[in-house]
């Protein structure tokens, strides 16, 4: 495969495309593909939109991933697949079909269901903006106030894990564990399950740590990238979550998803 080669993958939805989306994307980081787009094509409701969105991978060579819930907008992507040579993949009707011929049941086929503004919706936006302005150890007094609480040195994915659990509806605190810190007393103040320490390799850190200052123009062997601050770091930190009896979780090569999962098991 041509490693310049550009890649082109459309979601279509007659909701906002969350769900095919993240199936995508997860899919997508098995493979090397660098130049790769992933284009989302959203409260999709009539064929035209349909035809025209099919014309277009067509032209740029790529396929379609979609979950459309209504009867007739799914026949025409499935002949416009055919007629276009497209491989069209169906993300939700292989489960809809599952669930007719299990239980016997009819579904509603209502677009957009999953984000109705209920109650689950309004406590996750919620909990997003506790995490954002909590962030980094902003206010210390957040901790007595929040559902959990991630300890860890700089760059140990706490502020991504912050925001993903609060698209799950928990109010997440995270705060920078540093040697020079004195640590917050309300951390004594909850219980140790609601506190959650990060840890890394050291030598994958100083690699994190190495890119971030490049990418900030910034020479990438200083103090802060240098793997005897990464080890001092760590060490202290790992001592403070045993000071604390909190669960730690090495997040070293684990994607988002996957630690917050273990967190959640954890909680």
């Amino acid at each position: 495969m041509n490693p310049g080669q550009s890649h082109f993958i459309a979601i279509c939805s007659d909701s906002v495309g969350e769900t095919a989306d993240a199936v995508v994307r997860a899919t997508l980081r098995q493979f090397e593909l660098p130049n790769t787009e992933v284009k989302r094509m959203m409260n999709v409701r009539s064929e035209d939109e349909l035809i025209a969105i099919m014309e277009e991978v067509s032209r740029r060579g790529g396929f379609v991933a979609y979950t459309l819930v209504q009867p007739e907008l799914r026949e025409v992507i499935k002949e416009e697949s055919v007629r276009l040579n497209i491989r069209a993949v169906d993300i939700m009707g292989p489960m809809m079909q599952a669930f007719i011929d299990t239980f016997n049941d009819t579904p509603k086929r209502t677009p957009g269901l999953l984000h109705r503004l209920d109650e689950d919706y309004f406590r996750r936006v919620e909990a997003v903006e506790f995490a954002v302005n909590n962030d980094d150890g902003k206010d210390v007094g957040a901790i007595l106030k929040a559902d959990l609480v991630l300890l860890g040195a700089s760059r140990v994915s706490k502020t991504p894990l912050s925001i993903f659990l609060a698209h799950k509806g928990l109010k997440v605190m995270n705060y920078p564990v540093v040697p020079e810190l004195t640590p917050p007393t309300q951390l004594k103040e909850i219980d140790a399950n609601k506190i959650i320490g990060l840890t890394i390799e050291p030598t994958h850190l100083v690699k994190i740590r190495s890119e971030r200052l490049k990418s900030m123009g910034l020479p990438d062997d200083a103090h802060y990238a240098s793997l005897e601050r990464v080890q001092n770091e760590l060490k202290y930190a790992q001592s403070l979550f045993s000071s604390l009896g909190c669960p730690v979780i090495d997040v070293t090569d684990k994607a988002i998803e996957e630690t917050a999962g273990l967190i959640m098991k954890q909680i």
